[in-house]
């Protein structure tokens, strides 16, 4: 069993930034894939950024050269830093953990954009 907790959604104005964090407990293991989702009410989940061990993050068209994915394997965490934020960036952010063991979700915080 994995555990995803996450922290530092809010309401931004456009432009402004904000940073997600993802602390995740029970067995971690190395060879995982952690990543962001959005989701607005009524459509789809979307992959935001993700990144396997430690290697180059994967990032959704919408997001590159704004948010920056990282990853703390020592601390089991997983961080999205979210620059020059658009209203159209507003959702649910979700993290997931995957591995051959099983695929986890967090309990998901929101994010506004709006001014």
């Amino acid at each position: 069993q994995v555990q995803l907790v996450e922290s530092g959604g809010g309401l931004v104005q456009p432009g402004g930034s904000l940073r997600l964090s993802c602390a995740a407990s029970g067995s971690i293991f190395s060879a995982s894939v952690m990543g962001w989702y959005r989701q607005v009410l009524g459509k789809q989940r979307e992959l935001v950024a993700d990144i396997f061990r430690w290697s180059t993050p994967n990032y959704a068209d919408s997001v590159k050269g704004r948010f920056t994915l990282s990853r703390d394997s020592a601390k089991n965490a997983l961080y999205l830093q979210m620059n020059n934020l658009k209203p159209e960036d507003t959702a649910v952010y979700y993290c997931n953990y995957r591995s051959p063991a099983g695929d986890y979700w967090g309990q998901g915080t929101q994010v506004t954009v709006s001014s």
